[in-house]
């Protein structure tokens, strides 16, 4: 499938048999959207990740054994992302 990014380039992509988590770059990335999302093998967007706050964006995103998503945002907080919906589970800050 060939994934067209909503805004940036893409930086990282993790294949699952529900779709395809998609992490864009950051830099240039509009602060009010969302960088991480999953796409349906259609090319239709299945969630956008929820936030842990309004003005940051993910920086890193990794697949973990437990079925669900850790992530890393610009402002130094990790979360932990339901696989399924993209909402959060945990979150905590690296400051």
């Amino acid at each position: 499938m060939l994934i067209t990014p909503l805004y940036t380039k893409i930086e990282k992509l993790i294949e699952l048999k529900k779709g395809i988590v998609v992490m864009e770059s950051p830099d240039g990335f509009p602060m009010q959207e969302t960088n991480l999302y999953m796409l349906a093998s259609n090319g239709s967007i299945l969630w956008k990740a929820e936030k842990p706050a309004p003005n940051i964006l993910f920086t890193k995103v990794k697949l973990n054994d437990d079925a669900t998503i850790s992530t890393f945002t610009n402002s130094g907080q990790f979360a932990d992302l339901d696989m399924e919906t993209g909402k959060i589970i945990s979150s905590s800050s690296f400051r």
